[in-house]
């Protein structure tokens, strides 16, 4: 078997090649809607693999009026948190046979609409959205469009659409109970600039379990460059507090980074938890502990929403991770 100098293969040439029918080879590629014998079926992808065949995704999506496609929107694809979410999300849209097509709106929710507006002229199957706060209800966008939408880890306050969100409140319970347990009494709170969405969340979680007390509210933009300026300046201060409770990775790696740049030491003079868990985490110096929140189970409800309309569970709980950061040992 040898592909056609010039000419890509088409479905007739691994019919051809495979000894069976255009239809059989159609079933094969398309998972469906027709079974295979096992050994018909392997002897199809041999003759595409050897035709080097790939499918027209176009000419499916003219047969079938769908395009295989989903569009993930991030709020900011070089947040690792992001990413790793962005991962888990990919493979298992990929297990569904499904393309994953990422925009990133950078925090903006301009950029956001903009996407959104790009994606369903594509005609995509749907939408995952990682919402950037303060935007519109893009999914609305979706609706009117005639395409599913799901919100992922953050939702507009008058969003309509189903939403799969992070473990916030048990993660920052967590959080407080374990650097309890280490003494503290005045455990701070680093959020972001406001308080919108998640941070938020978790800001009035914490503002709860610290009632009655004298614990700080800290705040920064979601950066290490911020965090590390604002812990150099607190420590200049004299003001650092002995805990901290970082609302993600991003600012608690920018803490750990000012307080060794200021010779402040890590658990001894200042304990830290952050509440997103990303793979970095566990590479910082100390390693930091986290509440790792449950990025693959929230990638499966999600994907499983869009596509199948199933309801969604209850949210996974974070695992809290015990590293060196908040005073334990080694492990």
């Amino acid at each position: 078997m040898t592909k056609r100098a010039g000419k890509a293969p088409t479905l007739t040439d691994v019919a051809r090649a495979a000894g069976t029918s255009t239809a059989v080879v159609s079933y094969v590629m398309n998972n469906g809607p027709r079974p295979v014998a096992a050994k018909t079926r392997e002897r199809v992808l041999a003759a595409a693999a050897e035709l080097d065949y790939r499918p027209n995704r176009i000419a499916r999506a003219l047969r079938s009026r769908t395009t295989g496609v989903v569009g993930l929107i991030l709020a900011d694809a070089s947040n690792p948190y992001f990413g790793a979410l962005a991962r888990h999300i990919e493979q298992i849209l990929d297990q569904h046979g499904k393309l994953t097509l990422i925009g990133n709106a950078g925090y903006s929710p301009e950029r956001q609409k903009h996407l959104a507006d790009k994606f369903l002229a594509a005609q995509v199957d749907g939408l995952l959205i990682v919402s950037a706060d303060g935007g519109a209800d893009v999914a609305a966008q979706a609706r009117q469009a005639g395409a599913p939408a799901v919100y992922v880890h953050n939702q507009p306050e008058d969003g309509r659409a189903p939403a799969v969100t992070a473990d916030n409140e048990a993660a920052v319970q967590q959080a407080v109970a374990h650097l309890r347990s280490h003494g503290h009494t005045s455990i701070a709170f680093l959020a972001g600039p406001h308080d919108a969405g998640p941070v938020g969340r978790r800001r009035a979680t914490w503002e709860t379990a610290l009632a009655g007390t004298d614990a700080p509210l800290l705040r920064c933009e979601y950066s290490r460059a911020a965090a590390a300026a604002l812990t150099e300046r607190l420590i200049g201060e004299g003001a650092m507090p002995p805990a901290l409770i970082t609302a993600t990775d991003e600012q608690a790696i920018g803490v750990l980074a000012g307080a060794r740049a200021h010779g402040l030491p890590v658990p001894d003079r200042l304990a830290v938890i952050s509440l997103d868990g990303t793979p970095d985490s566990a590479y910082t110096a100390p390693a930091l502990t986290v509440t790792e929140q449950p990025l693959h189970a929230m990638a499966q409800q999600a994907v499983g929403l869009l596509l199948n309309g199933t309801s969604p569970q209850l949210p996974a709980r974070a695992s809290l991770v015990l590293r060196q950061s908040c005073g334990c040992p080694p492990a």
